[in-house]
């Protein structure tokens, strides 16, 4: 005789294509879980790399602007070596042009004309001093103004002096120095 299944192998077959459809959705669930897992670390380590940059940056940013300030700090004083050293060389160079400015003046000076003080300011000098007379003024006013270091002698005030020695004169005039780099 034949033999006849008469199992429910369709039920069967239903219940197994369940459990594989399970299986594999379990499977497809875990390795989602897996992928999403893995693109989570990814994620973060790539943050962390780059936090971990930006901190390194940030570190290297302050150290340049500390060196940057130490380079202002010595532009600054070199700037002011600089302004020091100017004020040198000029101050040599017209060491002897004051030197030649007083044999200039010593020559200028006239016999029975005395100086009491000199102030120069800038190219102005000004000259105070007691003369016998007007005329030894004039004269070196004139001697003053023939000088090739001088130029310019103006008399500001000349008095006759009652209280000192008999008919002498106060005097203050200003006179301008000639500059020129050719004389030192």
């Amino acid at each position: 005789m034949a033999r006849i299944n008469l199992l429910p192998w369709r039920e069967e077959l239903r219940k197994e294509q369940r459990r594989q459809f399970f299986v594999v959705l379990g499977g497809s669930a875990i390795l989602m879980l897996l992928v999403v897992g893995y693109v989570h670390l990814h994620i973060n380590g790539m943050i962390q790399g780059q936090e971990s940059r930006n901190a390194f940056l940030q570190t290297q940013i302050k150290e340049v602007e500390s060196k940057i300030k130490e380079i202002d700090n010595l532009d600054r004083q070199r700037q002011q070596l600089l302004a020091r050293m100017r004020v040198i060389e000029q101050l040599q160079g017209d060491r002897s042009v004051i030197v030649h400015m007083f044999d200039e003046l010593a020559k200028a000076v006239p016999e029975g004309l005395h100086l009491i003080s000199m102030k120069q300011t800038g190219r102005n000098l000004t000259v105070q001093g007691v003369a016998q007379s007007n005329a030894r003024v004039s004269s070196f006013m004139r001697n003053l103004d023939a000088s090739p270091w001088f130029e310019n002698p103006v008399l500001e005030i000349i008095q006759v002096d009652d209280k000192g020695q008999r008919g002498s004169r106060n005097f203050t005039l200003r006179v301008n120095q000639v500059i020129d780099k050719d004389k030192g």
